[in-house]
């Protein structure tokens, strides 16, 4: 809620500063997301008058005006705007003002005539689109006559003002209006909120009841009641209204419109105004809709109803959405002369998923859904109505009409002393927490120790004593609490197992060049469907945020793709990242997923930049596998990790994926991202990997040990064979080491070749076996039986063809 503070001192008498203000709020009732004035970064906008209006001589649409800026002589200044005038006071940024958006004016020419200034509409000083009034839409705003040639228009448009902006929880929905919001400074100032005064005065003529009736179930509408008011004349608002409106972030629309939004802002009890004689018949009746009834509500669009959206119906066919927003057959305009207006409480879980469904939160549904005060609602009707005949010179009709009213039953809570000290840890007196309830005006007895407090209606959020101890402890002021250490034995922390093994992952990858990403955990269906290691359903939300945010992801490497889009669309073009996070996975008929630990990666461009003396190396499929190897050979498993190549995975590129396996379980797969799957993303050649660290965890592990480096040489021999083309590394490696003996300490690929002088479809790789006693030095003769064995088996299982 934006809170003025012009107006907040209306209700209360505040000598602060307004930043101090905010500050006090946010320590003890809501957070404040900031304290600004519409007039920040601006400055020499003043009032003009224009003296002339003359066309431009080479342009069909400039003027060149005289302005009257309060000095000796008028300023020319050439305007482009369609509505200006001889006579009218306007804004003139003068040369060297700043307007919005940081611009900065000077004098300049346009075709070819001096300009000193500017004239300006309200969205060229800051005003947003959402907040100027219509009217101006296409031209300069005219200030009211009577300002005065030279001044400011800061105080005229009310951009002088401070305004605190609230982030209100949903339980303070108390504060979604000025009343509640001053009852809440009040009590931190000790100071008792003059509330608005009104005189409503009710015609001779034919009662509301007369004239309008009203069906209600209660179940949807525990409140519900109607006045009229005829003869209105429906204009602009006057300025005052207009400021209190885009003060908060509302756009004027006319008198009635912008009263309903005024006393919804005072009281937050929102209104509707229905033009009276626009309804098919004068009995309403407040429902859910029908199979197949539509609607097109204020904003044009047509909404198909749904059998438990609540709405305003006549005889003949739906005229509003109850609590969300109003029939467009229904508005008030220019023609409006009769007003019905209406007050009422609705079941806010219907306006919520109503408002959900529709995408309307409106800042009346808001208000529906987080709870209003049932004392206020006859006195914002009425109030609505006094200035309905003040403002549109109508007249209220006598009476009310009442659909429903349900009666609240007032609550009181018993606290003890002992109690609250016991709990906030402090030693406050029993006068301390009385002043505390005198300045909550909450009606407070005790006995002996005992309080008994009646908490007003206006705080319906308070029904436990726990509501009390926050109240007490927010009023004495959170950082005056003790500070105390828990008593008793306790016991060092440590990470889990889990924790440990995640946490050094983390560690690894960044040693590795990656650099930590956070997705969200939410996307779309298609993207969290792809890249899957294994088969699940998905699991959408019934309510998305956006269509953005549908499906919770069954993989990591989609939201690591978005991010390496989001840095290229940056120029940002080496990108190395990867993220630890959970996946979910969802069987059969159960809501609740599976929740499951993975760890991916993605890599695009380079991992080392260009320096002086060496060119940057494009990362390429060994590049990842490595850093894949790297990390799984940290995590010590005890079975033999393989990999397998794959064309099973359609976002991935056939000819260069391989799926991970540990034992004969599948734990992951690492490759190249599909060209159509990169083009989808706009990102150029990218490498991925996703491993289940669920898998991994759970799976046996050796314990890490260090060896000491022997103190006795190696011996090695190469060997160089012509086999299949079929055959793959991995398997020669393994049956070296298999046949190698045990002083076998390592086997290195250091040559591959395939084409000219070899015969077709085979190639030739090229070893180096490296032999080590960790206890003494190796005999030639042990070494040549041993390499003699790996011949053989070369020879024997790959009939390979030693070069």
């Amino acid at each position: 809620m934006k809170v003025s503070t012009d107006w907040l001192n209306d209700y209360l008498t505040l000598d602060v500063d307004p930043k101090v203000l905010g500050e006090k709020i946010e320590r003890t009732a809501v957070e404040v997301d900031r304290v600004y004035k519409m007039s920040d970064g601006m400055s020499k906008l003043v009032v003009g008058e224009t003296l002339s209006v003359e066309p431009h001589p080479d342009s069909d649409h400039l003027h060149i005006c005289q302005v009257d800026v309060g000095e000796a002589e008028p300023l020319q200044i050439v305007c482009g705007a369609p509505n200006v005038a001889t006579g009218q006071k306007v804004i003139v940024a003068l040369p060297g003002a700043w307007i919005g958006g940081h611009k900065k004016i000077k004098k300049g020419k346009m075709r070819g005539v001096i300009s000193y200034g500017m004239l300006c509409a309200l969205q060229e000083i800051g005003f947003d689109d959402k907040i100027a009034p219509q009217s101006y839409d296409d031209g300069i705003y005219i200030l009211p006559a009577d300002s005065i040639n030279g001044e400011s228009v800061f105080p005229i448009l009310g951009m002088d003002d401070s305004i605190i902006e609230t982030d209100l929880t949903p339980n303070r929905g108390d504060m979604n209006s000025m009343n509640g919001t001053a009852w809440e400074i009040g009590a931190i100032y000790g100071q008792t909120p003059k509330l608005p005064r009104f005189e409503l005065t009710e015609a001779n003529t034919l009662p509301s009841a007369e004239r309008i009736s009203v069906k209600v179930d209660a179940k949807l509408a525990p409140t519900y009641k109607m006045r009229i008011v005829s003869d209105v004349k429906v204009t602009a608002s006057p300025l005052w209204l207009q400021r209190r409106l885009w003060e908060a972030g509302m756009r004027p629309i006319n008198n009635i419109v912008d009263i309903t939004n005024y006393l919804m802002l005072m009281y937050g009890q929102p209104l509707h105004a229905f033009d009276y004689d626009k309804l098919a018949s004068h009995q309403l009746v407040v429902r859910l809709a029908q199979a197949g009834e539509k609607l097109t509500t204020l904003d044009g669009e047509d909404r198909q109803l749904r059998t438990d959206d609540m709405v305003i119906a006549d005889d003949k066919h739906v005229i509003a959405l109850a609590g969300t927003m109003g029939g467009l057959d229904t508005e008030i305009d220019e023609h409006t002369t009769t007003i019905a207006i209406e007050s009422a409480i609705f079941d806010p879980i219907r306006i919520r998923k109503t408002a959900r469904f529709f995408n309307l939160h409106s800042e009346a549904s808001m208000r529906f859904e987080r709870g209003l005060n049932p004392d206020d609602n006859q006195t914002t009707l009425d109030h609505a109505a006094a200035l309905m005949a003040q403002l549109g010179q109508g007249q209220v009709a006598p009476g009310t009409v009442v659909g429903s009213q349900t009666a609240v039953d007032p609550i009181t809570i018993s606290v003890t002393l002992t109690r609250i000290n016991h709990v906030l840890g402090t030693n406050l007196a029993l006068q301390d927490v009385q002043t505390i309830f005198d300045h909550l005006n909450f009606p407070t007895t005790n006995d002996g120790e005992t309080f008994m407090v009646s908490v007003p209606a206006r705080r319906w959020d308070l029904h436990i004593e726990a509501d009390l101890f926050e109240e007490v402890a927010r009023l004495y002021g959170y950082d005056n609490l003790p500070s105390t250490l828990p008593a008793g034995v306790t016991t060092p922390g440590a990470l889990t197992p889990q924790q440990t093994t995640l946490r050094a992952a983390r560690h690894l990858l960044e040693g590795a060049g990656l650099n930590q990403a956070i997705s969200y955990a939410l996307t779309t269906a298609d993207k969290a469907s792809s890249f899957m290691m294994r088969t699940s359903l998905p699991t959408q939300l019934n309510f998305p945020m956006s269509s953005d945010h549908t499906t919770a992801r069954m993989n990591l490497i989609s939201g690591l793709l978005d991010d390496v889009a989001f840095n290229i669309a940056r120029k940002q073009t080496d990108v190395a990242l990867y993220e630890q996070g959970r996946v979910f996975y969802r069987e059969g008929d159960i809501i609740r997923p599976l929740e499951v630990e993975h760890i991916a990666g993605a890599i695009t461009g380079s991992l080392t930049p260009k320096t002086w003396s060496a060119e940057a190396q494009p990362v390429d499929f060994f590049t990842i596998k490595g850093i894949v190897e790297l990390f799984l050979h940290d995590q010590g498993l005890r079975e033999t990790i393989r990999y397998q190549a794959t064309d099973q995975r359609p976002e991935m590129h056939p000819g260069r994926t391989a799926d991970i396996f540990l034992g004969e379980n599948l734990i992951g797969f690492v490759g190249q991202v599909h060209p159509d799957t990169a083009d989808q993303y706009k990102i150029p050649v990218t490498y991925v990997f996703e491993l289940d660290m669920e898998a991994i965890m759970d799976a046996a592990h050796n314990n890490q040990q260090f060896t000491p480096i022997s103190k006795f040489p190696t011996v090695t021999r190469d060997i160089a064979i012509l086999v299949d083309e079929t055959v793959t590394n991995e398997a020669i490696v393994a049956a070296i080491h298999q046949r190698g003996g045990a002083h076998l300490a390592d086997v290195a690929l250091f040559d591959v070749y395939q084409g000219v002088h070899l015969p077709e479809h085979k190639k030739s790789l090229a070893y180096t076996l490296t032999y080590q006693d960790p206890r003494a030095t190796l005999v030639e003769a042990d070494v040549t039986k041993a390499f003699d064995k790996v011949v053989k088996e070369l020879e024997t299982s790959f009939n390979a063809e030693i070069r």
